[in-house]
């Protein structure tokens, strides 16, 4: 008989949160832009729309929940 392994799934939460490139690198967005936007700066709010990478101690934990 043979035994049979789950299959492993993606954390949901993260793949609606991060984006793979074709290099493999991991964008994620910026924090601190849903509400209180009337005090900060158009710059800031404008440079929060943009995307970032990963930092390199989290891209492990973040493959992980990605199963890449």
């Amino acid at each position: 008989m043979h035994k049979l392994k789950t299959k492993q799934k993606t954390k949901k939460g993260a793949a609606k949160r991060f984006r793979v490139t074709a290099t493999g690198k991991v964008l994620r967005g910026h924090s601190h832009k849903s509400h209180i936007l009337t005090k900060k700066t158009r710059k800031r709010k404008r440079n929060l729309r943009q995307t970032g990478l990963v930092a390199g101690a989290d891209l492990g934990r973040v493959k992980e929940m990605l199963q890449i």
